[in-house]
């Protein structure tokens, strides 16, 4: 009985700490909503901002036991959102930050089991209903939490596994001949809002080496940038979702790769394949 007494303090630590997180950087969270495309581009701040008071309110009630059954009921509507969009990312193989805790844990198979073991917890404080507070509960809580993220930390090796590797050759039909050391194609689709946004940054990048956006579908308005269209570009190379980044040398062969969905991921991209093959004084 004192795992399901403790359940409610380790479902609280997490909705939290989640939401504290969160409030430290709100239009972050809110691109990391929109990068899951579940939801139209124009609804990701307010239901960023939505997620974020649930969680607050859901952590308050928890720790009152007059409200605590409400609480995990709240936590366990939260949680089942979050495990149908994650199963929806992982369904249609996209590369999406999971905006869970912070971190820059992808949608994955690990971040997809803590989710549903925090759904466990929040179901079985939700039976369980308001208990008296007992020390005991504290350590026991903990360890409850603990169990709950060791899947994430234990696959998080599975971000590596999508996308051309480095060393493999980037297998792209009717590219441009590449004119320098390096070249950056930055993988995108009209349906995407964060390609969009992230346009200028891909421009800025010109600077510092060839780019060209890579389209599946004609008509594509690159602002500028030269746009090649390869519909099988995404299943040839097992590249999940736009925006995608890949840097190759003057062979073809792949520098580095990785999500571009926000200027941090996309400069690491940049850096790692400026660390391999340093710049050739463009």
């Amino acid at each position: 009985m004192i795992v399901a007494e403790s359940a409610y303090l380790a479902v609280t630590a997490a909705l939290l700490a989640a939401a504290l997180v969160k409030l430290r950087d709100v239009p972050g969270f809110a691109r990391s909503v929109a990068g899951y495309q579940v939801l139209p581009d124009s609804l990701a701040g307010p239901a960023a901002v939505g997620v974020l008071v649930a969680e607050l309110a859901a952590g308050g009630l928890l720790l009152a036991p007059g409200g605590r059954r409400w609480g995990a009921v709240v936590a366990a509507v939260l949680f089942a959102a979050f495990l149908a969009a994650m199963a929806s990312v992982m369904r249609r193989r996209m590369s999406v930050d999971c905006g869970c805790f912070g971190g820059r844990d992808l949608v994955g198979a690990g971040t997809l089991l803590r989710t549903g073991l925090l759904l466990v917890l929040a179901v079985t404080a939700a039976v369980t209903g308001p208990v008296a507070f007992a020390p005991v509960q504290l350590p026991v809580a903990a360890v409850l939490l603990g169990l709950a993220f060791l899947p994430a930390r234990l696959l998080r090796a599975e971000r590596a596994t999508y996308g051309p590797r480095p060393g493999t050759r980037f297998a792209l039909n009717g590219g441009p001949e590449p004119a320098g050391d390096r070249t950056m194609y930055a993988l995108v689709s009209p349906e995407c809002g964060l390609c969009k946004a992230m346009l200028p940054e891909f421009a800025a990048a010109a600077g510092r080496l060839e780019v060209a956006l890579v389209s599946a579908v004609e008509g594509y308005d690159g602002a500028g940038l030269p746009v090649v269209v390869d519909p099988e570009v995404f299943d040839r190379n097992d590249i999940p979702w736009p925006p995608y980044v890949v840097v190759t040398d003057r062979t073809g062969t792949v520098l580095s790769a990785g999500g571009a969905a926000d200027p941090a991921q996309l400069e690491q991209v940049l850096s790692l394949a400026e660390a391999v093959a340093p710049r050739d004084g463009r």
